[in-house]
């Protein structure tokens, strides 16, 4: 591992059970046109070991030369325990989060960073597509926020740029937003939103990269854990949410912006009935 006293960029990557697609995220990071040395890349496989472990430690020593690299392994599973590790571990200025089975575009740590500064999360251009299928771009709800704010000028935490805020992949967060702040480890639906929320309070305004600096979001059919969730589950997964949201809203009243806290409640509601739509 090289080491460098002053990084820019910490790129974090929590990887389960990985499949060929971690190659490709890796692929897509040798492949940056931001100074290596000026980016360190955080990886923590969770929850699983062999063979995972030499897999994943094998590409690294024949690709990844020359880069700044933590690889960490730990026993306990969980995207939002593996994101605070690496977030223990990151030395970056600031921190992007990518998911294992997407990737990016050459020039997004370049963009994304050209655009940064102390008070603003830079967000890049959003693009979903069905997996094996990359030249197809599918609708998705937040490339047209993009769109919508590029033709807008948004610069604040608008009704449109707070759908880039549902989770924490395809924007350069400030660290100093973060500090102490976590994941919360209880929740397995909705932690997403729930970490991009207790941060907002120190986001002052929002900038876009030009639509080169894509982040691309593989669809897959069978990509979430299939688990038998019961209606009283999903409902005390929500009440649980929305009285998280509360607290922290009402922690600092006056720091969070209100429509993102109701939005957000409505959000953690409309899961509910969503599921229980669909199911029954």
């Amino acid at each position: 591992m090289k080491c460098n006293y002053f990084m820019k960029i910490s790129v974090i990557i929590p990887t389960y059970k990985p499949q060929d697609y971690l190659w490709e995220c890796l692929n897509s990071l040798v492949a940056q046109t931001f100074p290596k040395e000026d980016f360190e890349v955080i990886l923590v496989l969770n929850g699983c070991c062999e063979p995972w472990k030499s897999n994943i430690q094998q590409y690294i020593d024949a690709r990844m030369q020359g880069m700044n690299v933590s690889y960490i392994q730990t026993d306990e599973g969980g995207v939002s325990n593996a994101r605070n590790i690496a977030l223990d571990f990151a030395k970056g200025d600031y921190v992007t989060f990518i998911d294992d089975d997407d990737l990016i575009s050459p020039t997004y740590l370049e963009e994304l960073y050209e655009k940064a500064a102390p008070d603003t999360v830079s967000l890049c251009y959003p693009y979903a597509f069905n997996d094996g299928k990359i030249e197809e771009q599918l609708p998705y709800t937040i490339t047209e926020a993009y769109n919508y704010c590029i033709n807008n000028q948004c610069k604040s935490l608008s009704s449109r740029v707070r759908k880039f805020f549902s989770g924490p992949c395809m924007k350069l967060i400030p660290m100093s937003f973060i500090q102490g702040r976590r994941f919360d480890v209880r929740f397995k639906n909705g932690e997403d939103s729930l970490f991009m929320f207790l941060i907002s309070d120190r986001i002052k305004k929002v900038v876009l990269t030009s639509p080169n600096a894509i982040y691309y979001r593989r669809v897959r059919m069978n990509s979430a854990v299939t688990t038998s969730r019961s209606l009283k589950n999903v409902f005390m997964n929500s009440y649980k949410l929305s009285r998280e949201y509360t607290k922290i809203y009402f922690s600092q009243f006056g720091s969070y912006n209100h429509l993102f806290y109701a939005t957000r409640i409505l959000g953690s509601i409309k899961a509910f009935v969503n599921y229980k739509k669909n199911t029954y």
